[in-house]
């Protein structure tokens, strides 16, 4: 079949059947890349693109299998999306529909309010005649049915209730055709029971019965984000337009909670319209809603506007407090923004002149055992100062705020000392005109769009996101978009990235906007003003901590709007469609002219972008690829600036403290507490729940962590810049460009007379330039953002996962990078050496050679003397001299550590030296500590360094010796294997393996790191391979249940623990020592496909309604328990580092301070160690499971529950290792 025939097959009418959909619904291809087949004599055609169309058709026509397979998964196109029928199919409302909703079975009817009473009593009379109508109208059509069913035949309805039943796309249809719940079935024959069974199965009530459900949450939140969007763009009409296509239906009602109709009282409350407000307040209490504070919030901010008579705000404060509400929670419990705080509080005053807001809630403190000392009034101590002035701090501020306020940042590239060549100068030139047409053309297609949007009547089609499409200038929008195609691989991206990718950045920069619309910002400004007094050098200190301090400057602010703003996230299914609308403005508004690099070619535009699929392991999904004429162009510009979200930079001043889960880091740019995938809730929602206090320490950590100051090392960054703009080095971490891959294969000029081998060697091409270009772009990004910060101090604001560990939120450039990006960083603060400080840099030095391991520091220090020559030569001749730096494990710190070294030694007085070098201690397989300490195992806690030992233990070379006496034993007995594998066991072999056992690998991953370290041995026999490394990973589990007997019972009991949880429903959840709430993340996903115009996009999604994943649950829960115990030690360390004025960071297991201050912090480390695990770690968490999951207080227990019991009750029991060791281990952390 011919691409043409194909692309007419593709784009042809398909039909939805009983099993799944045939592929060609689920498949197209943008109508240029037919075009260009149809030319297959133009030098374009000879371009990867169409390589991959041609292959991709070959593969079609010799397999029948489908390649998506969406019968296992929910289809939800646009129309018929069980997400979106609701709320984009609207009927005009019949009689029936604006019939008042009865109040369920419990709820208690509305006390009749004073102050609305006229209206309500306007509305019962529309209700009776309303109802009479009604009555009339179903007496008359019960008549017509039952005159009707009396001429069907029985079996004619029995058949045609099976082929009812049989086709989902009628019944769907038949849901969806009328939207009230009355006229439905109006006209079906009643005796077709069969047949309405079906149907009521279909019915979009069918989700909205389950007020708990996933599915209602999601409805619920788009439509609260649609009714903001109207607040934020302040068309109070539009708003109650929208809401009453859903009040008025009684079915559609229901997705409707006391907070929709807020907040369209809250756009006609600043707009003073007092009859609208109540008008909604009688609307919400007619369906039984509860009116909330928020409710009388916006009732009396409307009548502080209208300065309403006494007698009105009187009833309304009645009511309020017959509800069981009291005036001061307003002010306590309610978000406000702009003046809405002061407008209440003028309507109270009316009434009661002397009304005073409430006081701020005494601050709490947490009553951790674990941060007695740290928390204790007794034992404050004034907080770290900063090396700047307050009026310094407030300039970085303003300098910070501009950049976030232009949401991204445009920076010179390291590239740019390359000279520029005429080649360079004319493809910059064609890329100008050419981004100058583009911008025009996706401003001319969005506005196009709107205005199709905008004269649609019904909320249906893309029509849902025309509100999302207006709120910000059109230019905006476009900038966006543009961004996108700037920043596009060569390669291509998945579809589904550059939708999140779009879609994100237009709800971020919304959100920025809604804090300067909300005067939020000046809030921030004000109290941030304050607040660096706290920091600065030439201010009083003060023994609070930050966020303490920026606590108590809140309180005192008293008026103005709230820092935190009201929910208004937007449903990640949401995000994702207005992000594939939008890329597919981009796909279908850019082209480029045919003959740009051949001016012998037909002048013809052509799209610069393709939708294309490929396979990712067993997925088919699409990709937008770049058309190599653009890419040729964008290549030949080299240019040499980058464009960047002001959220991956790093900050120019000193972080916002983190107060609560929703505000910290950045001024302005929205940032997460914690981290999780796309769609999930469920973690948000448990820290929402958690009590504020709990969450204290976690917090003060992360502030700690995110307020230490950075410089950059400029020495090693430009020795690093030369390497890479020299074709790079491979040796030392530094990519080389694309131009130094090796030559592609020749290639027939008929791809289909390719042989098999010949097809790999391309493909393992292909493959190579993939990873090269993705290495060098990720280089470039890194030595970019240094570049530009080469001269200033700056800041990384942190945040965290679901388990605790903490990480930089600047995405791109952080000290948790790689050796290249660790090398270039140091702490802006100096602190002279000391009398150890330099034995500390050379002890440092040797560890990241890798060289010395398992020798002791005082021989580490030694042979650091002994090869001063070499380390000072690495530091005065780094690409001239001997190069010793370069034969080590981490080169660029080493070579960092060398220069710094040689600075010291030369020094007039070395102890007083300011070094700003930043010294790091390693945990000794730090999971495998934290396992030896819970079960108290004496043999692991020797192998891991927990007991005093005059040198380091390795717990890998103990492993792999246990190996070689289990192999030699079997060799001995005649097992062909073990004697094979002799003299291949190593240290090497085994490490990977026994460091991931801790993290939960199993013997099938196992298998496969020991297979690749084996075929790293060239000597090894390679038909031996399987066989080996089966028999390899075997003997390491032994080996390591022999050495840590109580770690392997711990791990047993975690798995099965979480197993049976799992089992019976529910996700494990937990809280970690220091208060912190974590659930796994993992259920069975389910996934919905969304239906736009480019692609069916499958997108999945993970929320707390689907049945847990048995096996990730039990899997994953041994490591992310005790991740979440290191993270609980690391924060430990870092608070009480604090304490001590120390500058601290880490990198996980990885504690990083000055060399000043190592011995400092080697005993608070094992302090905090010893701390945490002298609590009954095990057993509160048997404990805490037993309450959660196996309450008592029932008379009978199901039998999963007795098992589930049985299991949780029988905790591990422990060894007789004495923790206090651990205060004497020199090599615990090393």
């Amino acid at each position: 079949m011919s691409l043409l025939r194909l692309r007419a097959a593709l784009l042809g009418p398909a039909r939805l059947r009983g099993a799944g959909i045939p592929w060609s619904v689920l498949r197209t291809y943008s109508s240029a890349s037919a075009k260009e087949k149809a030319r297959r004599n133009a030098i374009c055609e000879r371009t990867e693109l169409l390589e991959v169309l041609k292959a991709r058709v070959k593969q079609l026509q010799a397999s029948n299998v489908p390649e998506m397979m969406v019968n296992k998964v929910d289809l939800a196109p646009l129309g018929n999306d069980k997400y979106q029928d609701l709320l984009e199919k609207v009927v005009a409302p019949g009689p029936a529909e604006e019939q008042l909703t009865p109040r369920g079975r419990g709820e208690s009817p509305a006390r009749p309010r004073n102050w609305v009473e006229k209206s309500k009593e306007e509305m019962y009379i529309r209700q009776l005649k309303v109802e009479r109508k009604l009555s009339i109208a179903a007496s008359r059509l019960a008549l017509e049915g039952q005159a009707k069913a009396k001429r069907k035949d029985k079996a004619k309805a029995k058949a045609k209730a099976k082929k009812r039943l049989k086709k989902p796309e009628a019944k769907v249809a038949a849901a969806q055709s009328h939207a009230g719940s009355h006229n439905v079935y109006a006209h079906s024959k009643p005796k077709v029971v069969a047949v309405k069974e079906a149907a009521k199965a279909q019915r979009p009530q069918g989700v909205l019965k389950n007020k708990d459900s996933s599915q209602h949450k999601v409805l619920q939140q788009t439509i609260q984000s649609n009714l903001e969007c109207f607040l934020f763009l302040q068309q109070p009409e539009e708003a109650e337009r929208f809401l009453l296509l859903y009040h008025r239906s009684p079915v559609k009602r229901r997705l409707l909670n006391a907070n929709a109709y807020n907040i369209v009282m809250r756009i006609w409350a600043r707009k003073g319209c007092l009859q609208r407000v109540n008008r909604l307040f009688s609307m919400m209490e007619s369906v039984g809603l509860q009116p909330s504070l928020d409710s009388y919030a916006a009732v009396l901010e409307c009548m502080g506007r209208n300065q309403s008579c006494t007698k009105a705000i009187q009833r309304c404060m009645q009511q309020l407090k017959n509800d069981g509400f009291h005036v001061d929670e307003l002010f306590q419990k309610c978000l406000f923004e702009e003046d809405e705080k002061e407008k209440v509080l003028r309507a109270i005053r009316i009434v009661q002149p002397n009304y005073q807001l409430p006081p701020p809630p005494s601050p709490q403190t947490c009553k951790s055992y674990l941060l007695q000392d740290f928390y204790s009034k007794e034992k404050m101590v004034s907080y770290p100062k900063l090396d700047f002035s307050v009026q310094e701090l407030q300039e970085r501020f303003q300098q910070q705020l501009e950049m976030e306020l232009n949401n991204t940042i445009t920076i010179e590239s390291v590239e740019s000392t390359k000279p520029l060549t005429p080649q360079a100068i004319k493809a910059r030139k064609l890329l100008t005109t050419l981004r100058s047409r583009w911008h025009d053309s996706i401003l001319q297609a969005l506005q196009k769009s709107k205005h199709s949007m905008s004269k649609l009547k019904t909320v249906s089609g893309y029509n849902i996101l025309y509100p999302y499409l207006c709120l910000l200038p059109d230019e905006e929008y476009v900038g966006i978009m543009l961004q996108i195609l700037n920043t596009l691989s060569p390669q291509g991206e998945s579809l589904a990235v550059l939708a999140r990718e779009l879609g994100s950045k237009v709800y971020n920069r919304y959100i920025t906007q809604r804090k300067l619309r909300s005067r939020q910002l000046e809030k921030v400004q004000e109290v941030y003003e304050d607040y660096i007094h706290l920091l600065a050098k030439d201010s009083q200190p003060d023994e609070y901590l930050p966020r303490e301090y920026w606590e108590k400057l809140v309180a005192e602010a008293g008026f103005g709007p709230s820092l935190n703003l009201k929910d208004c996230s937007w449903p990640y299914m949401l995000i994702m469609r207005l992000g594939m609308h939008m890329l597919e403005l981009l796909v279908h508004a850019v082209k480029v002219p045919r003959n740009a690099l051949n001016p012998h070619l037909e002048h013809k535009l052509i799209p610069v972008l393709y939708h294309v699929y490929s396979f990712r392991s067993s997925w088919q999904i699409g990709l937008i690829k770049p058309h190599p004429i653009f890419s040729q162009i964008v290549s030949d510009a080299a240019e040499t600036l980058l464009t960047f979200n002001s959220s991956a930079m790093p900050m120019l001043c000193p972080p916002v403290p983190w107060t609560s889960p929703h505000f910290g880091a950045f001024v302005l740019n929205d940032t997460k507490l914690m981290r999780f995938v796309d769609g999930a809730i469920q973690h948000q929602l448990l820290l929402d729940q958690c009590p504020p206090v709990n969450l204290h320490p976690v917090l003060d950590a992360l502030n700690q962590l995110g307020n230490c100051a950075w410089k950059i090392n400029q020495p090693v960054l430009d020795i690093i810049i030369s390497i890479f703009n020299d074709k790079g080095n491979e040796k030392l971490d530094i990519p080389p460009p694309i131009s130094e891959a090796p030559r592609p294969p020749a290639i027939p000029s008929n791809y289909s007379t390719m042989n098999k081998s010949q097809k790999h060697e391309l493909l393992l091409y292909k493959k190579k330039t993939a990873e090269m270009h993705s290495l060098r772009m990720d280089a470039l990004y890194k030595l970019s953002i240094a570049n530009y910060v080469r001269d200033k101090v700056f800041w990384f604001p942190h945040n965290m996962d679901f388990r605790g560990r903490t990480y930089p939120c600047p995405p791109y450039f952080n000290h948790l990078g790689n050796d290249v990006t660790r090398a270039i960083l140091l702490f802006a603060e100096g602190k002279p050496l000391g009398p150890k400080g330099l034995d500390w840099l050379k002890i440092h030095l040797i560890n990241l050679t890798g060289l010395k391991k398992r020798n002791a520091l005082q021989e580490r220090l030694e042979y650091a003397n002994e090869i001063m020559e070499e380390i000072l030569d690495s530091a005065d001749h780094p690409l001239t001299g001997r190069k010793w730096w370069m034969n080590t494990d981490e080169p660029w710190q080493a070579l960092a550590c060398c220069m710094e070294i040689a600075k010291a030694s030369r020094s007039p007085d070395p102890a007083a030296y300011i070094s700003h070098f930043p010294v790091h201690q390693d945990g000794s397989c730090n999971g495998l500590q934290h396992y030896a300490a819970l079960g108290r195992d004496l043999i692991g806690a020797i192998s891991v360094n927990l007991m005093p030992c005059d040198v380091p233990q390795d717990v890998y070379s103990a492993v792999a010796q246990q190996v070689e006496e289990f192999r030699k034993k079997d060799a001995e007995q005649g097992v062909k294997i073990a004697q094979v594998l002799q003299g291949f066991i190593s240290r090497k072999v085994v490490k990977q393996t026994v460091m991931t056992v801790v993290y939960g690998v199993t013997r099938y991953g196992g298998r496969l790191q020991m297979e690749k370290r084996l075929k790293e041995i060239d000597e090894f026999p390679e038909e031996y391979l399987w066989e080996a490394s089966h028999y390899l990973v075997k003997q390491v589990f032994n080996g390591i249940k022999e050495m840590f007997s109580a770690t392997r019972d711990i791990q047993n009991w975690l798995t099965e623990s979480a197993k049976l949880i799992a089992q019976s429903g529910q996700t494990v959840e937990w809280v970690t020592p220091l208060g912190l709430p974590i659930v796994q993340p993992y259920y069975r996903s389910k996934s919905t496909v969304l239906n736009c115009s480019m692609q069916h996009l499958s997108v999945k999604s993970s929320n707390s309604n689907q049945k847990p994943d048995t096996v990730k649950q039990k899997n994953a829960f041994p490591p992310n328990f005790i991740h979440s115990l290191d993270s609980t030690h690391m924060m430990l360390t870092a608070l009480h580092c604090l304490r001590q004025g120390m500058t601290f960071v880490s990198v996980h297991d990885c504690y990083w301070t000055h060399a000043l201050t190592v011995d400092i912090m080697n005993q608070i480390c094992r302090q905090q160690f010893v701390a945490l695990h002298s609590e009954k770690i095990l057993q509160d968490l048997s404990n805490f499971m037993l309450e959660k999951y196996c309450r008592s207080g029932r008379e009978t227990r199901a039998p999963w529950q007795k098992k589930l019991m049985e299991q949780l009750s029988n905790v591990p029991k422990t060894g007789k290792f004495n923790l206090k060791k651990v205060m004497d281990s020199t090599y615990f952390f090393s």
